[in-house]
């Protein structure tokens, strides 16, 4: 009898194991020494919500018009912003966006939080140049940027700037090449992305006429052959991606972001309604949307990094000029028959997986 009874509370015993691993398999209970599931990549399972606003810059409080890059060496993600001036008294008109230098900031978790590293370490001519909106792309090993720089800093937008191309091993430390030979001495914002054939393709403001879009082609990132406009509507920051079967542009005309489609990369369709057009509404992000950068993560999923002022609701209790101030913010971007959309005031649960060698394009092959 006590042998049966032993027998018996075993096989009870075993049940209720298998029981448990049951039950804990259908609740989603994690037993000891089984590897967790994978998330889904479109439900925010595991994945942290990006931080209102996402960065803010320790030196002048005035980042804007982000770009976003794998770093190799470290394994993190890179973001470059021009550095604006915002905390500069009220004198001198637009001084405070001149003598503006790029800065860094990096993000360990897959863009939901970002930490200043530095500046960038750019030889200028003088001390006094100004850097805009940079453009950064990685080719073989090789990182490039294309930069607009303004030889000085002054109260006013009447001077020339061009686009530099410059090049690096790190990210940090940029050797200068030479600018890029396009149409006037007014380009500014560039943006670069690689043709179908092989060769690059170049797109900017062109304030010489009107602020319109237009576009360069280049067989080596370094000689360029001028083409004419891209686009006739008056945007500052065109940035170009491949995604969902279809290119896209997107710049900035100062009334939220205007969205194009193109089949061929140069011939555009906008669409009827500018993204980021309706302020948020979470504190930091009750503004316009301004001057944005897109990644194709290796996912496959799209994030809009954008920045705004804070002007309005946001500029409430800070002295006069708070309204300078310029914080970065990102959301997830989305394509329903062929029309872009975003829902800004929605958590941003962002992990970017390491992108395509082609950063803004999600067909070539990844890392």
């Amino acid at each position: 009898m006590e042998e049966c009874l032993r027998v018996s509370l075993s096989g009870v015993v075993r049940v209720l194991l298998v029981l448990a691993v049951l039950i804990g398999l259908a609740s989603g209970t994690r037993v000891k020494g089984q590897s967790p599931a994978v998330p889904s990549a479109k439900s925010g399972a595991g994945q942290a919500a990006a931080a209102v606003p996402l960065f803010r810059d320790p030196v002048h409080d005035g980042a804007a018009d982000p770009v976003v890059v794998w770093n190799r060496a470290k394994k993190t993600w890179w973001m470059f912003y021009t550095n604006r001036r915002a905390d500069l008294d009220g004198r001198g008109g637009v001084e405070w966006v001149h003598g503006t230098h790029i800065g860094i900031a990096e993000s360990a978790d897959g863009g939901a939080h970002w930490k200043y590293v530095s500046e960038a370490d750019i030889p200028l001519p003088a001390p006094d140049y100004t850097l805009w909106a940079p453009e950064v792309i990685d080719v073989d090993g090789t990182y490039h940027m294309f930069l607009t720089v303004v030889p000085g800093t002054f109260t006013d937008w009447n001077h020339p700037r061009h686009i530099l191309h410059l090049t690096s091993k790190d990210l940090l430390h940029w050797k200068p090449l030479e600018n890029a030979n396009l149409e006037s001495e007014r380009t500014i914002d560039a943006c670069v992305f690689k043709l179908p054939d092989g060769h690059w393709r170049l797109w900017y403001k062109n304030e010489a006429d009107s602020s319109k879009v237009y576009f360069s082609d280049s067989p080596d990132l370094v000689h360029w052959t001028p083409k004419g406009i891209a686009t006739t509507n008056h945007g500052e920051g065109p940035v170009v991606f491949q995604w969902h079967d279809a290119y896209w542009l997107i710049n900035d005309p100062h009334s939220g972001l205007a969205a194009f489609r193109s089949d061929d990369l140069t011939n555009w369709k906008q669409q009827p309604d500018n993204l980021l057009r309706v302020p948020g509404t979470q504190p930091t992000d009750r503004a316009i949307g301004n001057h944005a950068d897109v990644v194709v993560d290796g996912s496959g999923r799209a994030w809009l990094f954008y920045f705004t002022h804070q002007g309005g609701p946001d500029a409430e209790g800070h002295d006069p000029g708070w309204s300078r101030r310029s914080f970065l913010h990102v959301t997830e971007l989305h394509e329903k028959d062929g029309i872009l959309t975003v829902d800004r005031n929605a958590p941003a649960y962002i992990h970017m997986l390491p992108p395509p060698k082609n950063k803004k394009s999600d067909v070539a092959t990844a890392w």
